[in-house]
């Protein structure tokens, strides 16, 4: 595909693009958010099934300090590219 038609499609649709763009920042954070909130089911329920503890506080607190830091971390990477697929996708409406 050439330089000029890819510009030209850029300047014949440009909130399509950019939505397209906005699409590119919401898919990577949600999966990102739907793996963390998974693993950190899992990790409950691997505790719970070897019975180490009995409330749901006493699970989380079971949990390692560097496995929390990084769900997280994680959790907020995924809100902040989804914060950020909002955002852009709320400027193409002003094209």
């Amino acid at each position: 595909m050439s330089l000029q038609l890819i510009w030209s499609l850029f300047s014949a649709h440009p909130a399509k693009l950019i939505n397209i763009l906005a699409l590119l920042f919401a898919f990577p954070g949600s999966w990102l958010l739907h793996a963390t909130r998974r693993r950190e089911q899992r990790a409950l329920a691997n505790l719970a099934s070897q019975g180490e503890s009995r409330s749901r506080t006493l699970q989380a607190r079971a949990l390692d300090d560097a496995t929390v830091r990084m769900n997280r971390f994680f959790y907020r990477f995924g809100f902040a590219c989804l914060g950020l697929a909002l955002l852009v996708s709320w400027i193409s409406t002003r094209f």
